[in-house]
């Protein structure tokens, strides 16, 4: 091979490796690019013992190409007779000629018909019949063809998010679960993780993806949702993505793949068409649920989530077409500050506000700014709880002053959003707004997620403040506007 086309051939795949890789982070574990050069560096991944993997209907060259992701559930009282069931199950769609790459988490606990084995949860699937059958039932759920697997392992998750020196994430409140005194059939993962804008590496990052306890699917679904975007946004910069070896051995390690990724040919086809769309931004689909619990038997009550078939036939044609509704565009606010805050119902909570900070303003040695104003149900936290003050070293080793109000929205359903402020006034977060606009005097950088708005951040000469949404996005976009326009250091 002549050195120019190999050196374009190099440039497409680690291209490729950073696409793809967001691509299946959240999901637990790392991707296909465990296939980089699968010619000259590594031979393929020889099948494991049980099933073989799933021979699945390749794309078309070109053509958009949808991904399963599954990552596995093992507890503590899981034993080789209690088979793992699917933790998660993702769904992605590449497709270059949209405006978005779309990702779309089916919630663990949806009730549907498993094919030849009936009515129960969808995680039961993987146990049930391994790969074959999640793919056989999610395919019948939504009417998707699906052209790959990835099937994640939670070792190789932790590894490449460790090679990748970790990723930085906007930790939207504190995450605190032990297991101490509590029975082995009733434990959760244990998780040790504060709020605010921080590294997480291997295990806080697996531990802060997977965690469900206290929170629905689809709140969860949602957090891991928002790691994918952090993690888009720093590995596509890192120096990391030159060095082919070692990620492709880390890819190895991490995933099992259907038999078209175990081929160069169906690599590359997969290579290219995420090359093509390695510049769209990452954009949720939410799916519809309705939570209803059932009596199996006298005494043992089952949590199901449902969803109608219209409102799955609605969800799946969003998935398709880019996540959008292109019905309903984005409305533009023109009011100023405080227009804002009364059309968007928000109260005055400045007394509040100078509560919460009074013990953080010497600790944090910049200017403390809070929002003046909150929503409706909006609350600052109590006690230790309602601030806390920190430092944080950027990817150079400089250490920054930081700090974070938590406010509490909606805690039973884990919904919590916040202010973070911090020395650090070009931290990746802030990389890439999707506009920029003029509030009250204030420049203000808007960062999206499909129609809501997941960050406003106003940067002044020494600092950076942002305003972060709750993880489903349940402020709308005024209330967002007027809560980061309202930011006072009184």
């Amino acid at each position: 091979m002549t050195p120019g086309p190999e050196r374009e051939k190099r440039v497409l795949l680690r291209s490729f490796a950073a696409a793809l890789l967001i691509v299946v982070l959240t999901a637990g574990a790392t991707s296909t690019a465990a296939l980089l050069e699968l010619d000259r560096i590594i031979e393929p991944p020889k099948p494991g013992p049980g099933p073989a993997p799933p021979k699945l209907p390749p794309a078309e060259p070109g053509k958009p190409q949808t991904i399963l992701l599954m990552g596995s559930d093992r507890r503590f009282k899981d034993t080789k007779d209690d088979p793992p069931r699917s933790d998660t199950l993702m769904l992605v769609r590449i497709d270059p000629k949209q405006d978005a790459t779309t990702v779309l988490s089916i919630p663990r606990d949806l009730r549907v018909e498993i094919p030849g084995e009936g009515m129960s949860k969808i995680n039961d699937a993987y146990a049930l019949g391994g790969v074959k059958l999640a793919v056989d039932t999610v395919t019948a759920l939504t009417g998707l063809e699906i052209n790959h697997t990835v099937n994640v392992n939670f070792k190789g998750f932790r590894k490449v998010v460790n090679l990748f020196d970790c990723f930085y994430v906007d930790v939207d409140r504190d995450y605190f679960h032990s297991n101490k005194g509590v029975p082995i059939g009733q434990r959760y993962d244990a998780i040790d993780i504060d709020p605010g804008y921080q590294p997480l590496c291997g295990q806080k990052a697996l531990d802060y993806a997977r965690y469900r306890y206290g929170d629905s699917d689809i709140t969860r679904a949602a957090r891991q949702q928002d790691f994918l975007r952090f993690a888009k946004d720093q590995v596509s910069t890192s120096a990391l993505v030159d060095d082919i070896g070692k990620l492709a051995r880390a890819f190895f390690d991490a995933a099992e793949t259907d038999q078209g990724l175990r081929s160069t040919s169906g690599f590359l086809r997969l290579a290219k068409v995420s090359l093509r769309a390695s510049d769209l931004p990452i954009r949720q689909v939410p799916f519809p649920a309705t939570f209803v619990k059932e009596m199996r038997d006298e005494k043992t009550e089952v949590d199901y989530v449902t969803a109608s078939q219209d409102e799955i036939a609605e969800t799946v044609d969003l998935f398709l077409h880019g996540g959008r509704d292109k019905t309903k565009p984005v409305a533009k606010s023109k009011r100023k500050g405080k227009a804002i805050a009364a059309a968007a119902k928000l109260t005055d909570a400045r007394g509040r506000g100078r509560e919460a900070v009074a013990e953080i303003r010497d600790k944090a040695r910049f200017q403390v700014r809070f929002p003046r104003y909150l929503t409706q149900q909006g609350r600052y936290r109590e006690g230790d709880d309602a601030a806390r003050t920190y430092g944080i070293r950027d990817r150079g080793g400089t250490l920054h002053r930081a700090y974070r109000i938590v406010i509490s929205e909606n805690p039973q359903d884990g919904q919590f959003y916040g202010v973070q402020g911090t020395t650090w006034r070009n931290p990746p977060l802030l990389a890439q707004p999707s506009e920029v606009r003029q509030v009250d005097g204030r420049r203000l950088e808007l960062f999206r997620s499909g129609r809501r708005l997941r960050f406003v951040a106003w940067r002044t000469d020494t600092a950076a403040y942002w305003i972060s949404n709750t993880l489903n996005l349940k402020l709308d976009n005024d209330e967002m506007l007027a809560i980061a326009a309202s930011l006072t250091s009184r």
